[in-house]
This record gives C-alpha cells, sequence and structure tokens, in this order.
C-alpha cells in the first residue's frame, strides 16, 4: 500500500510534540524520587549530577532530538505562506537540549549535598550552560517568529499564544537566573521559575506541532484514487 505523501511530515511533527510532556514528565518524577533534592530551588540540570544522573542526561538527548524532529516537520509545514525562521530556531533548541545532557552543568544552590551555594565555574560546567542559552533563546525567537507568521495566517489565537508563551518564558527565566545568582528573594524559588519557563516554552512547541499536524492534514488528505488503466472502463 503506497504511503501517503504528508505521512513522513506527520511522523515528524508527532515527534516533535512528545518533547515537552516526555521531558516534563521525566525530571518531575526523577526530582520527586530524590530525597535532599528541592524542586522549587534546584535547577533541572542538577538531576544530572548524583548517581542515577544518567536518567536526566538521556532526558535531555532525547528530548533534543526530538526538538529536531519538529524543526524537520516545521519546515514542509508553511505558516502564512512561508515557514520563517522559526523551524531554524527550534532545531537549535534542540542542539541546546541535547548538549547540556552530554556536559552536565555545576552543582548549584546546595545540590548535591555538600555544594556550596554559590555556584563555581568548571569549563564542562559553562558548556552546559552555553548549550542552555539556546534552548531559552532559540525557543522565545520561535515563538515571536511563529507568532507573526500566525497572524498573517489569521490564526489569532494561534499568534496571541505563541507570543505570550515568549513574554512568560523570558520572564521566567530572568527570575530563575536571579535566582540561581543566589538573590535573597528568589533562590528559594529559583528551580520553581525554571519550570515555569521551560513549560512555557517547551508547552509551546507541542502546541505548535499539533497546529502544524492539523494544518499538514488538512493540506494533504490523502492519495488519490489511481486513475484506471486505458481501455479498461471503470465500474459504475
Amino acid at each position: 500500500m503506497a504511503v501517503p505523501r504528508g505521512a513522513p511530515t506527520r511522523r515528524l511533527l508527532v515527534g516533535g510534540a512528545a518533547a515537552g510532556p516526555l521531558f516534563v514528565a521525566v525530571f518531575t518524577a526523577a526530582g520527586a524520587l530524590r530525597p535532599d533534592y528541592d524542586p522549587l530551588r534546584h535547577p533541572v540540570s542538577s538531576l544530572a549530577l548524583t548517581g542515577d544522573g544518567w536518567v536526566q542526561a538521556a532526558n535531555f538527548l532525547l528530548a533534543g532530538g526530538l526538538l529536531v524532529l519538529l524543526a524537520a516537520g516545521m519546515r514542509r509545514v508553511p505558516v502564512g505562506g512561508r515557514t520563517g525562521a522559526a523551524p531554524w530556531a527550534v532545531g537549535a533548541a534542540g542542539v541546546g537540549l541535547a548538549g547540556a545532557g552530554v556536559f552536565p552543568g555545576d552543582p548549584l544552590s546546595g545540590y548535591p549535598p555538600g555544594s556550596p551555594d554559590e555556584i563555581v565555574y568548571t569549563p564542562v560546567g559553562v558548556a552546559h550552560d552555553a548549550f542552555s542559552m539556546l534552548v531559552f533563546i532559540g525557543l522565545p525567537v520561535a515563538c515571536v517568529v511563529f507568532g507573526v507568521r500566525a497572524l498573517r495566517a489569521r490564526w489569532w489565537a494561534a499568534a496571541a499564544y505563541s507570543l505570550l508563551s515568549a513574554v512568560a518564558g523570558v520572564v521566567f527565566f530572568v527570575l530563575a537566573g536571579t535566582g540561581f545568582e543566589q538573590d535573597p528573594g528568589l533562590v528559594d524559588l529559583a528551580g520553581l521559575y525554571q519550570r515555569a519557563s521551560i513549560v512555557c516554552l517547551l508547552g509551546w512547541t507541542t502546541v505548535a506541532a499539533l497546529l502544524l499536524l492539523r494544518e499538514e492534514r488538512r493540506r494533504v488528505p490523502g492519495e488519490a484514487c489511481p486513475p484506471a488503466p486505458q481501455g479498461v472502463r471503470p465500474p459504475r
């Protein structure tokens, strides 16, 4: 049986839609199982520093790969006549997540137990932070570009959601970063703010993937029936 023309694109979008829910579910479960880990205070990346840290490292790698698949799918489904730079920004974020899994972050805010509150930078930790910035810059850029394309396509709700996701993701990221710098008023909730930023931005990738999946299905509803061979009358 012939594969519908849109099937590969749909697989890419479905895989990309799973990135956010999977990533959030894994780090939430992993954090709940660590007795000395406080999700309100500690960053997600600190889950990769303990004996079971391979779980969070794999989580980074898998989610990053799924975002790269999403970027490939986004390039195949134009919004408002063009795809714009959103797929490239999402792809950069995917590379950033994967890189953050390869290079673990430095201990922070007293985790793992016995570590100082203030971060002591190492080359590996700096590489982790650099890759992480691809996520927290790339996804807001993707939100804005997609939102502008959605405006041109008159997808009003999608445009508003995309732009609000960009703003909320950046605001929560700044609050988290200030808290991780041991600001007395924010340090105890820095992990919560980081999670809010991640949920806003990765949640947007899931919604965008589902919107594009709907558009792809509308654009390619299915394969047409093949024409009857010459000299053979179709059945009445």
